[in-house]
């Protein structure tokens, strides 16, 4: 990849400044979101949950990609265990689906993430994680789901989301014995799309960000919410839908104008870099 000037990002303000649990930082298109919890290796508590989904509903128009880390020596080691209380069914229920309305928000929102992974990226963090669209995993990175030692479930969406990236037998291995994947296994079982050395994530995700910015908007947003559910149709049901999200992409002005661009040699060809 072509390397680019770094950004300047400056600080957020008004509500996205308010979260304490997280520092917000923009520069131009691209937003910096980082989990600040180093202390307890950036566990998700439930008001870290409600955070995330503050920050990503109220995200400022002008940002066309988030780039996600965790502050410290790990990215997100799970849920906070010390918040774990002796719950009946339908309080599980309600705390589960406050997890999904979060992540949902990540997957579904308006604009693609990159996550950033280095160190534990653990059950909740792994669900976390597999709401993102790109996963840039650095060398110290390893993956787990102790879920099934703890007497628990994945209750995040990762029954849903882990298995589309890695294949049910493997996350069934993961849960049932314990197996930790380090970062070239998670790679290659399907769990990041990048490796890259200690410490060179966040510059990577951000020039993949650049780029993702400079995509049409249309474009993205037919990337992220048809393709997910088009594999999840028949083969019927999934054509018909691509038919219509590709007449509404090429039918916006972004599209019309990129099109011109490449036509009369002012937009350059595919090559391998």
């Amino acid at each position: 990849m072509s390397t680019a000037a770094p950004l300047d990002f400056t600080p957020a303000h008004g509500l996205l400044a308010s979260l304490d649990l997280l520092r917000i930082e923009h520069a131009g298109p691209v937003t910096h979101l980082r989990l600040m919890r180093p202390a307890k290796r950036n566990a998700l508590s439930d008001t870290l949950i409600t955070q995330l989904h503050t920050a990503f509903v109220n995200l400022p128009e002008t940002t066309r990609a988030v780039v996600l880390t965790g502050e410290g020596a790990h990215f997100c080691a799970g849920l906070d265990l010390s918040e774990l209380m002796e719950r009946d069914v339908g309080e599980g229920v309600l705390h589960s689906r406050m997890w999904h309305a979060a992540f949902d928000q990540i997957q579904f929102g308006r604009v693609p993430v990159i996550a950033v992974l280095h160190g534990a990226v653990v059950g909740g963090g792994l669900e976390l994680a597999s709401s993102c669209h790109i996963r840039v995993a650095e060398a110290s990175t390893y993956f787990g789901l102790p879920e099934g030692q703890r007497g628990l479930f994945v209750g995040g969406g990762g029954s849903v989301r882990v298995p589309r990236l890695m294949g049910v037998a493997r996350m069934t291995d993961m849960m049932l014995t314990g197996r930790v994947y380090d970062r070239d296994e998670g790679v290659h079982a399907g769990l990041a799309q990048y490796a890259v050395d200690d410490g060179a994530g966040f510059a990577h995700a951000v020039a993949l960000a650049g780029r993702i910015a400079g995509n049409a908007p249309m474009s993205n947003f037919a990337v992220m919410h048809a393709l997910p559910r088009i594999a999840d149709q028949s083969q019927d049901q999934g054509l018909f839908t691509e038919s219509l999200m590709a007449a509404v992409a090429e039918s916006t002005p972004e599209a019309k104008e990129r099109l011109r661009a490449f036509l009369e040699g002012r937009a350059g060809k595919v090559t391998k870099s």
